[in-house]
């Protein structure tokens, strides 16, 4: 056997005779379209927000919007649904990573008109899909320079942000991208089953630490995170040692049964906007039971009910939010894509009810009869 005689031969002297034009045009529009990378990613090729045929998911976009495929021209519009396809940041169940598109596909169950809120969120907003953050899978860190960026971006332009992950690890870099450019403190209203609130798990910032690094921005203080649902046996001592160290406040499931999601709601809403300028959302779906949620990474039994949830979220977006993220949407553990639909109901819930309080687009005006 010679190695002239191998087809491993050929192949590499066949690869150089073909061209790359189309590839290299192709590479970069996506660079000059999806804007440049943190300044911690060595390939410079790779853009901030994915422009390539590579992915996590077929392309489709929420709720069928138009795709923003230049991000240059961004702005002007009132959302933009952003991916973040990260499961780096899981400890157990993987699989977060396909979320994006499993919310996305789905999305497109039904029409964008809710009867028992009177809203038809395409008549009132202009919405776009800027697609997918270009994540590192093998970097964390990488990943959080990425994604801090990529949602920074949308808030300097005055576009609310709905993120669609991905881990609860994005939390941290969400918040950290938004941070710079709010003027005063961010609340923080976040939904889990889980604190969230360890410094490490495995030496690493993960899915159980994002609220930790959150609040040690100076503008997005502890005092203003509220956790609502928390409780079961997945959950963290170091969690609620923190918690009870930097005076968060955490509600749990026994809170929400005696008080009442009227209450309770209320009071998260005292305590996220005690001082603050805006209030961020953070909704794990764990947060829901698995018997209705069971496509997530760390599910424990006992959470909401997803009636209850829809409400609780009606009643503390009223107020306005700065943005909001849907975690922990793990497709590959689902059953009949019901946990990604409700993740994706979980969206149009809040995006209508901005549209109904008078924070986000513009109602029609009432027609005069005669």
């Amino acid at each position: 056997m010679k190695r002239e005689d191998l087809n491993g031969t050929w192949a590499i002297e066949r690869e150089g005779e073909w061209p790359s034009e189309r590839s290299d045009e192709a590479a970069a529009r996506a660079s000059e379209y999806g804007l440049e990378s943190a300044a911690t990613i060595r390939d410079r090729k790779i853009p901030l927000f994915n422009r390539s045929r590579r992915g996590y998911g077929n392309f489709s976009r929420f709720l069928g919007v138009p795709f923003q495929e230049d991000m240059r021209e961004l702005g002007g519009q009132d959302v933009a649904f952003m991916g973040v396809p990260l499961d780096t940041g899981t400890t157990y169940r993987p699989g977060t990573r396909f979320g994006p598109d499993a919310m996305r596909r789905i999305s497109s169950l039904g029409s964008t008109y809710n009867v028992s809120m009177g809203v038809d969120l395409y008549e009132t907003l202009n919405m776009v899909d800027v697609g997918d953050v270009s994540v590192i899978p093998a970097n964390i860190e990488k990943s959080f320079d990425q994604i801090a960026l990529a949602i920074g971006y949308l808030h300097e332009r005055n576009v609310f942000p709905v993120v669609l992950g991905g881990d609860h690890s994005i939390g941290y870099p969400d918040i950290r991208g938004i941070a710079p450019y709010v003027d005063g403190n961010i609340g923080i209203i976040h939904f889990d089953r889980h604190s969230d609130l360890s410094e490490y798990t495995w030496d690493e910032r993960m899915h159980g630490s994002p609220f930790f690094h959150a609040t040690n921005i100076e503008n997005a203080p502890p005092s203003n995170l509220v956790q609502i649902g928390i409780g079961g046996w997945t959950g963290s001592r170091e969690g609620l040692k923190n918690a009870r160290e930097r005076h968060a406040t955490v509600v749990t499931l026994e809170d929400v049964d005696r008080f009442g999601i009227d209450k309770v709601a209320e009071y998260a809403l005292e305590i996220a906007w005690k001082n603050a300028k805006c209030v961020y959302l953070s909704f794990d779906i764990d947060s829901v039971d698995p018997a209705f949620a069971p496509g997530t990474g760390t599910p424990e039994p006992g959470g909401f009910l997803p009636r209850e949830l829809l409400k609780f979220l009606r009643l503390i977006t009223r107020e306005g939010l700065a943005g909001m993220e849907v975690v922990e949407v793990s497709p590959p553990y689902d059953v009949s894509d019901i946990t990604a639909l409700l993740g994706a109901r979980a969206v149009m819930e809040v995006l209508g009810t901005l549209v109904v309080s008078g924070k986000l687009g513009k109602m029609p005006e009432p027609k005069d009869e005669k």
